[in-house]
């Protein structure tokens, strides 16, 4: 942060100045975003306290995850009832976001 100044010091001065650090035990953060979601496991994460507002630093790998609301069991039942291909049922799941009795009546 401060190069070559002691930690302790800066600890010191940041707490003169009413500004708190709190390290958390975190074990997973999760962004839920419209396009998919941005996931960052065993993060390190500093609640830090500030002039009457709190915010958090996040440090650690993101990854993404994309945002599907049904299971392969769902892609299965679908298959079954349909005869369709399982391209055409994850399209029409998306489509109809999870319905699967909707998804049903669609694709016969």
């Amino acid at each position: 942060m401060f190069g070559g100044m002691n930690p302790a010091k800066i600890q010191g001065m940041m707490k003169k100045m009413g500004i708190s650090q709190i390290p958390l035990n975190v074990k997973r953060v999760l962004f839920e975003m419209e396009e998919g979601n941005l996931v960052i496991d065993e993060p390190s994460v500093i609640k830090i306290k500030m002039q009457g507002q709190e915010s958090y630093q996040i440090t650690g790998e993101a990854r993404e995850e994309s945002k599907e609301v049904f299971s392969e069991e769902d892609i299965k039942i679908v298959m079954e009832k349909t005869g369709k291909s399982k391209e055409e049922i994850r399209e029409a799941l998306e489509k109809s976001k999870g319905d699967i009795a909707k998804t049903i009546i669609e694709l016969k």
